[in-house]
């Protein structure tokens, strides 16, 4: 079968052809995957990487991650597992949405795990073992109250009754994803690990997963044997209510285009939505929704000049905004000079908050205009902890997991 093409991934752009800047700190990263393993106290901490790495791009935040320590990965397409694959030839890396239509020879030939969703993947994925002669790994997922994807419990009745099909295939992984987590006292919560209990004891023996970034905060009792952090490996809060429980990792800023005074009584932007009530100055920046920078944060969020916070004014267009920089310590911009969109003033959750949206759209909306600059990512650690494996078996060989 020949592969499908990868999709085009997002060029890194120089400083001389951008007019903003991304960092991504890699060894933030590090640092945030190891407490994400800390926390998930007996059980393996997994990274999930889907949508080119939350936006801060697929192959330096996996290849980080997996100097690291972490061997097992989460994405959403094949084609992402691919990506991943090419910078962690050894690790465990898990797709979603499963075997899509045309990619189920190639998610085998790359030891792609897929995650079987429902009854069709299940029959697809053993067609493809018996194709290959051999049985392959994959993951099943369950749903457990979501209800977007998963096999419902009349499902699990009816697979599990169908002994050929279970057999086909190598089952290392039964998961479910939970829906209110980032919301402690939710009843979902618990109603969910009852459902998932109830569910898995069908699939003998197979380790479990449920936790994503908000479940590891849940306890114990959520974590089973995997957990799959994401959104707090990146230095965002998995709840809206909550603080970032990890380290920044990105910062952007954009350069400053235009500087001008404005009078009282002038508007500004698309629409005449500001209206100024006295003399004010502005800066135009390099920088709108093509950007990430959310049209809905338009007369609601904030930039930094100088670790001040100074307000966006007029609606976001698609490749400006506008700051008021009356401030005194903000008067003194210039075109040229840049200013923080994100970073130390202003988090990714602020941001957020006053765009009416969560951490992990902007993140994965920051677009491709941006020069990226990546830190070092730091050294595996001279002791990692044991229950983390540095290195896969041979395909077609079970993985260990730690003890219950």
């Amino acid at each position: 079968m020949t592969r499908p093409p990868l999709p085009p991934h997002r060029s890194q752009r120089h400083a001389a052809d951008a007019a903003g800047c991304i960092t991504v700190d890699l060894d933030a990263l590090a640092r945030n995957w190891r407490a994400a393993q800390a926390a998930s106290g007996s059980a393996n901490a997994s990274a999930v990487v889907k949508a080119d790495g939350y936006g801060l791009g697929l192959p330096q935040v996996s290849e980080a991650l997996s100097r690291a320590g972490c061997s097992r990965f989460f994405v959403a397409l094949p084609a992402e597992g691919l990506a991943v694959r090419a910078v962690a030839p050894t690790a465990d890396i898990y797709v979603l949405n499963g075997p899509m239509v045309g990619w189920a020879q190639t998610m085998a030939d790359a030891a792609l795990i897929p995650v079987l969703n429902d009854t069709l993947q299940m029959q697809t994925w053993a067609q493809t073992c018996a194709d290959a002669g051999r049985k392959l790994p994959a993951a099943v997922h369950l749903d457990t109250g979501m209800n977007r994807l998963g096999l419902a419990a009349d499902d699990v009745a009816a697979v599990t009754a169908d002994a050929a099909m279970m057999q086909a295939f190598r089952l290392v992984l039964v998961m479910s994803h939970l829906a209110c987590a980032d919301d402690p006292a939710h009843p979902l919560n618990a109603l969910q690990r009852q459902r998932f209990d109830a569910m898995r004891r069908c699939f003998a023996d197979a380790p479990a997963s449920l936790s994503n970034s908000a479940g590891l905060f849940l306890g114990a009792d959520y974590h089973y044997d995997l957990t799959r952090p994401g959104i707090c490996l990146y230095g965002a809060s998995p709840s809206p209510a909550r603080p970032a429980p990890f380290e920044p990792v990105v910062s952007a800023s954009a350069q400053v285009l235009q500087v001008r005074d404005i009078a009282a009584g002038d508007t500004i932007g698309y629409g005449a939505t500001f209206t100024a009530t006295a003399p004010m100055r502005t800066a135009t920046v390099a920088a709108g929704y093509a950007d990430g920078v959310l049209r809905s944060a338009g007369n609601r969020a904030y930039a930094a000049v100088n670790g001040v916070r100074v307000p966006y004014v007029g609606r976001v267009s698609m490749d400006l905004v506008v700051l008021d920089i009356s401030a005194p310590e903000a008067a003194g911009l210039q075109p040229g000079d840049s200013v923080e969109l994100i970073g130390p003033t202003i988090g990714v959750d602020d941001l957020a908050q006053a765009a009416g949206t969560i951490g992990y759209e902007v993140l994965t909306r920051l677009g491709q205009r941006y020069e990226r600059r990546y830190a070092s990512p730091a050294p595996v650690s001279a002791s990692p902890d044991a229950r983390v494996r540095h290195t896969a078996p041979a395909h077609g060989q079970a993985k260990e997991y730690p003890p219950r």
